[in-house]
């Protein structure tokens, strides 16, 4: 997997162009859904290195993460003479960075793409990193590719365009890159003020959530040991994600993860001696601004026969990412049937 370039913007008038420039293309393709062609597509749009550029629009949130919707940007690749000449601008949140960049890499065995992501989610987690996919029977990124973005735009200035519930999707990330890397980021994490944006200091700390995810995933590109420190919170939070799809009750990404970062801190605790404090400091945290994701224990038997469908699993045994404290990681772990319940009976009652 080739490394990815990835700019810190302030002036996305000139790294844009700056990043197409250096890409070798016959013809330009832009991505958006259908919320960032109406809030981001008009900051780029005017800038001559767009002249010409072919459209392509999806349907927002990640209900549209589907085959049919993979089919639509293949088919517009196609019918707009796309070769694997060509190049791609995916303009969107995660889930366009995740679907477009699948698109990209699988047309004609594989065009280049560039990564504007436009959400705090997409900036430190689904544009970096090369993980590309669509979610296929009722399963979060079921079916994808690991293949890098030429260039990867991180502009603060498209935070100013999400809602507050899109801002804390993406911070729970951000939490998560702090329980990974060390007390001092994640304590200034839990006080950062999520009513009261502060966007400078937002902007330097996604600088440095974005630093902690390129140093491990440039350790380990193909998620075959370190990389698998970024799953922690998701062997759960996708259970919780796959579980409310299903029952038409879409939640974002981030505050699934957030929920399971409660969960599997707890099991951290348990299994692990991970610090009681520390997990109740973080829970009192996402519960103010997460809230919680209701079930009842008749959904036990569903949210374990998803997270048996997690791709970290092997041979059938539901694997976790746990620490024993913040930064101290310890990949590849499982749990019981038993252990499992006992985490969901905490997050119920907690």
């Amino acid at each position: 997997m080739s490394d990815q370039e990835v700019i810190l913007s302030e002036h996305i008038g000139e790294t844009l162009p700056a990043a197409i420039g250096r890409t070798a293309h016959d013809r330009l393709f832009v991505l958006t859904d259908e919320t960032t062609l109406r809030l981001c597509w008009p900051l780029v749009e005017g800038l001559p290195c767009m002249a010409g550029a072919r459209m392509i629009t999806i349907g927002a949130t990640d209900e549209h993460k589907t085959l049919e919707s993979l089919a639509h940007v293949w088919r517009s690749l196609q019918e707009g003479g796309a070769t694997r000449h060509s190049l791609m601008v995916c303009l969107g949140g995660g889930m366009v960075t995740d679907l477009g960049g699948f698109a990209a890499s699988t047309f004609k065995r594989g065009m280049a793409y560039i990564n504007v992501p436009t959400t705090l989610l997409a900036m430190v987690d689904a544009a970096v990193g090369g993980k590309t996919g669509i979610n296929f029977g009722g399963l979060k990124n079921e079916v994808g590719v690991f293949n890098c973005a030429r260039t990867v735009i991180l502009d603060a200035g498209f935070l100013r365009t999400l809602d507050g519930a899109n801002l804390r999707s993406g911070y729970a990330e951000m939490l998560k890159h702090g329980l990974i890397s060390d007390a001092t980021t994640w304590a200034e994490l839990l006080r950062f003020d999520l009513d009261r944006i502060d966007y400078t200091a937002l902007g330097r700390m996604v600088a440095a959530s974005v630093a902690v995810k390129e140093r491990i995933v440039r350790e380990d590109p193909l998620e075959q040991g370190l990389r698998k420190a970024l799953n922690l919170g998701h062997t759960v939070g996708h259970a919780f994600e796959s579980l409310a799809l299903s029952e038409n009750r879409t939640v974002l990404h981030g505050y699934a993860v957030a929920w399971g970062l409660v969960c599997e801190l707890y099991l951290s605790a348990r299994r692990l001696g991970f610090p009681k404090e520390r997990l109740r400091q973080t829970l009192a945290f996402v519960k103010e601004n997460y809230g919680t994701f209701a079930f009842g224990c008749n959904r036990y038997d569903t949210l374990y026969e998803l997270m048996t469908h997690d791709k970290k699993n092997t041979a059938g045994r539901v694997n976790f990412t746990l620490l024993s404290d913040i930064g101290e990681l310890h990949i590849d772990q499982t749990a019981t049937r038993e252990e499992i319940t006992d985490m969901l009976d905490f997050y119920r009652e907690a």
